[in-house]
């Protein structure tokens, strides 16, 4: 009698042996439809969670046509930067994603800066979407009880306990995880939609049209003659920011059935309905922003609107509705956050990678998912201290971090597909000769947003100002520099002599399935 085939005996799907042809065996479990590939980039992008924390930046920085008008532009460039991806996550569908790419197109050192890039935005973007569900939580408890939302540690613990929360359940809910990102999606539509109606028709007068497409606010402290080419782009904030972590697409690809087309068709139209469904839930904030000079005196916070337009009803119903959904962002961050983390451990570009690369017997890289949310703490430590300007400037830091790893490593493979031109294969999702004109609009893009969010963000942020303080600095580029400056030392130093991009771990697919895929 002879034994039955072992896992490894049997013969290849097509997601299997593409995945081998790009050098890897198949470690994690593929069980994600293309919708939960959908699911888990709309959930990190979050209109619940992005629209509703950061609105203060605009609002603050540009006014009611930095949302108006700033968010829709601003989206369609990040629409393009998405159709770009698209293509590469379709001829490489990895959970390296963007570094993987850079590796492959161009030589290990961009696969080594585009890979340390990618890695410190998504550890940026996770902690600023849990110390953002942090902050409405507290306002939550605050309505619901006697807490108090004004006390920062009091937030911090808060967001320590929703980051540990993430990490359990993307440790032990592995077997529901993609069926959470679903329900994710359904409560972002149906949560949004709820969100709208009730400033339409709660509130008992709203802001005209106007106000609500031209009246343009500088509260950022800078003079008014810098409004159009300084003040309204730090207002784009917002929109660079909420639609971003579309990269998890790729991330979770080894993860997902037919990821060529789906990773592909996932990522651009996550970017697509958010900005939609982003702008109608905008529209909404602004009309029912009729108080003013309260939003002005709480920084531009959002919560601001619904606690002067609702009653104490719908007003806790609102941050509520929020709440849930910036914790559903946050446990999909922790996701693809931990996706990449073991990706790039795998191929031993991370300190420790033998045991950031390690699977548990469920296929969950247990390891990586610890080390990458205890770096997302450590970031977040500048919030425990209150900016003087009462913007929350630490954690419009962290978002500036997130935001500019983010692209600037999404920048990097664009580029590099322009560079290769027609020597680039391309997978079943393709732009064909568009890519040319799609591409160069993505980089300059990136590069022009990139200068923007290092850039100090209120007078007193600037040394030499006669009111400056260190609280109020954007410590974006202080850390982007200890990030790439580490890298580049370590490259320099050692990197280079044995970092060669990423390690097969497959010697060759099996014959019969290179010929299968030849027929």
């Amino acid at each position: 009698m002879s034994a039955s085939p072992t896992q490894a005996d049997l013969p290849l799907d097509d997601d299997e042996r593409r995945l081998a042809e790009l050098g890897y065996k198949q470690e994690l479990r593929r069980k994600w439809s293309g919708f939960s590939n959908f699911a888990i980039s709309f959930s990190i992008i979050s209109i619940l969670a992005g629209c509703f924390t950061t609105f203060g930046q605009a609002w603050m920085n540009g006014g009611p046509i930095a949302i108006s008008w700033g968010w829709p532009l601003i989206s369609i460039f990040i629409l393009i930067i998405g159709f770009c991806m698209s293509e590469l996550v379709s001829a490489y569908p990895t959970a390296g994603g963007i570094y993987w790419w850079a590796a492959k197109m161009g030589k290990p050192v961009h696969g080594w800066f585009t890979g340390w890039l990618n890695l410190v935005g998504l550890v940026a973007v996770t902690a600023s979407v849990d110390y953002g569900c942090a902050t409405f939580l507290s306002l939550v408890l605050d309505a619901y009880s006697s807490w108090d939302s004004t006390n920062l540690n009091l937030t911090f613990l808060l967001f320590v306990l929703i980051l540990a929360a993430h990490v359990a359940i993307n440790i032990w809910g592995h077997s529901i995880i993609d069926v959470l990102q679903n329900v994710s999606v359904w409560w972002h539509v149906a949560g949004a939609a709820a969100v709208v109606l009730i400033l339409v028709f709660v509130p008992e007068k709203h802001q005209s049209l106007s106000f609500v497409f031209t009246e343009r606010f500088n509260n950022s402290g800078y003079s008014d003659a810098t409004y159009w080419f300084l003040v309204l782009p730090f207002g784009f904030l917002l929109t660079q920011y909420t639609i971003t972590g579309f990269d998890a697409c790729a991330h979770v690809s080894e993860e997902t059935k037919g990821a060529s087309t789906a990773a592909a068709k996932g990522l651009w139209q996550s970017i697509f309905y958010s900005a939609i469904g982003g702008w109608i839930l905008l529209l909404a904030f602004l009309f029912a922003a009729t108080d003013v000079e309260a939003i002005n005196a709480a920084a531009g916070f959002s919560g601001a609107i619904f606690e002067t337009a609702l009653s104490a009803g719908f007003f806790k119903a609102v941050i509520l509705i929020s709440t849930i959904g910036q914790f559903f962002c946050g446990m999909s961050c922790v996701t693809s956050m931990s996706r990449m983390t073991y990706a790039f451990s795998r191929d031993r570009a991370v300190p420790g990678w033998r045991l950031w690369s390690k699977v548990d017997r469920n296929g969950t890289p247990v390891n990586a998912i610890f080390a990458a949310a205890a770096a997302g703490l450590v970031l977040t430590l500048p919030a425990l201290y209150k900016s003087p300007t009462g913007a929350p400037t630490a954690f419009y830091a962290v978002v500036s971090v997130a935001v500019i790893g983010l692209y600037v490593a999404f920048l990097i493979p664009i580029y590099l597909r322009l560079r290769m031109g027609d020597r680039f294969v391309p997978g079943p999702w393709t732009l064909g000769s568009k890519y040319k004109v799609l591409g160069w609009i993505a980089v300059i893009e990136i590069v022009v947003v990139s200068i923007y969010f290092i850039m100090p963000f209120t007078p007193a942020a600037i040394p030499g100002n006669k009111d400056f303080t260190f609280t109020a600095v954007n410590y974006a580029p202080v850390a982007l520099l200890i990030v790439i400056g580490g890298a580049a030392i370590w490259w320099y130093a050692s990197a280079r002599t044995w970092f060669t991009g990423p390690i097969r771990t497959i010697d060759e697919v099996p014959e019969e399935d290179t010929a299968k895929a030849a027929e």
